[in-house]
């Protein structure tokens, strides 16, 4: 028996690879399945927003009013807010500064020797 002679980085990419054509796949698919649940509705009836499998689908055009209140949601404090356009989640950065903010706080806090909160 002869043994693989990949590196472990190489592996590792070759993995990464396989997961990255995985999620493609999942992806197209629930947009298909998005698609294809608008289509079934009556003409008036079609939002061309909403969830499928549980995923959030939004193919609305994009406005940069949209834009902003999805990737900029002081008042969420969910890290994962619907994309603007397409399948799936974004990130709130509003919710990662926030993060940030609290961690930065937390160790300056540390670091004078006080407990952390």
């Amino acid at each position: 028996m002869t043994r693989s002679r990949t590196p472990g980085s190489a592996r590792t990419v070759a993995a990464m690879t396989r997961i990255g054509r995985l999620l493609s796949v999942a992806a197209a698919a629930l947009a298909g399945a998005a698609v294809a649940s608008e289509l079934r509705k009556p003409p008036a009836e079609r939002t061309w927003h909403g969830q499928v499998a549980g995923v959030p689908y939004d193919f609305r055009a994009p406005t940069v009013d949209k834009v902003l209140s999805r990737m900029w949601a002081p008042d969420n404090p969910a890290l994962l807010v619907p994309h603007v356009f397409g399948v799936g989640w974004t990130v709130n950065l509003a919710s990662v500064a926030g993060l940030v903010g609290q961690v930065s706080r937390d160790l300056r806090g540390a670091s004078a020797g006080d407990p952390p909160r």
